[in-house]
């Protein structure tokens, strides 16, 4: 438990911080399955404008550090991967 004014307010902050980025994370993880669910129904135009729109979030809250910019790369990538697949 905090014992001075700094660490309660420290507390206070820290819980807030995590609610917001909760919710960065949250966002992200919403984008990136409406492309997975356009990629699942096999249309490829949905799927490229899904993924056209999931990309700049994705990339944003990498550069915030809510998700790491390796595994926002990865995320990217993967998800292009099966696009491409779509389209073939």
């Amino acid at each position: 438990m905090a014992n001075t004014a700094q660490a309660r307010k420290r507390a206070k902050q820290a819980e807030n911080h995590r609610r917001h980025n909760a919710s960065f994370r949250s966002m992200v993880r919403t984008y990136i399955k409406k492309v997975v669910s356009a990629i699942a129904t096999k249309d490829y135009a949905v799927a490229t404008a899904a993924y056209n729109e999931a990309v700049p979030v994705i990339d944003r809250m990498a550069d915030k550090g809510i998700i790491h910019r390796n595994k926002a790369a990865r995320h990217k990538s993967r998800l292009n991967d099966a696009i491409k697949a779509l389209q073939a």
